[in-house]
């Protein structure tokens, strides 16, 4: 990785947000209201209340962002998503980059972008305003949340425990999205359910 892209990363990490944060409408125990609606890349509407019974997971993207590259150019997002999805449960990726920012998806470009990375989830959710990721207090991308089959948010943080964008650390972390899906599984509870999210900035 060049300096340049080295200074880049960090910067990204130190920028990290805690406004959304501060001002979430969801945390770790909340019921996410079956009415909350979302569009995903195909101009399909959807509501929470369309995946009750399924667990949810929930990344927030931005497919320039080098930590979200780690995983993506590693393969291991998009292998995580197909696995999820075959189990049964729902795989939204959050893209919440304003017009005019890093990560932007306008929706006449989003299906063929989102297809040009591989998404082997559900439905990539095109956010352009900001509200889903700041109800939930998205603050990175990625930054991960998992909802239960009834509905209420058990986990919230990062998606492992390595915090860098170098995809040789993926094998060596533990993935804290896969622990909470095989604790839900298993019907145990969530035993971290929370960390610290890390990665670049949500551009809102």
């Amino acid at each position: 990785m060049t300096l340049q892209k080295l200074v880049f990363a960090a910067l990204a990490f130190a920028s990290v947000s805690t406004a959304a944060l501060a001002e979430a409408t969801y945390t770790v125990g909340s019921a996410i209201p079956a009415t909350l609606a979302v569009t995903d890349q195909t101009g399909k509407a959807h509501t929470f209340g369309d995946f009750r019974g399924k667990n949810v997971v929930l990344e927030w993207t931005n497919y320039q962002c080098p930590f979200v590259r780690k995983f993506y150019d590693a393969g291991a997002m998009q292998a995580q998503q197909a696995a999820a999805v075959k189990d049964g449960t729902v795989w939204l990726s959050v893209i919440s980059s304003a017009a005019g920012k890093q990560g932007h998806l306008q929706p006449a470009e989003a299906a063929a972008a989102v297809a040009k990375q591989g998404f082997k989830g559900t439905a990539v959710i095109l956010d352009d305003q900001g509200s889903l990721g700041k109800a939930f207090g998205a603050t990175a991308t990625p930054h991960m949340f998992v909802i239960n089959s009834s509905g209420t948010l058990v986990y919230g943080g990062a998606i492992d425990s390595i915090p860098s964008f170098n995809k040789d650390d993926i094998a060596g972390a533990t993935n804290y999205v896969q622990a909470a899906l095989t604790e839900l599984a298993a019907n145990k509870p969530v035993a971290t359910p929370t960390t610290k999210a890390y990665g670049c900035s949500v551009k809102y």
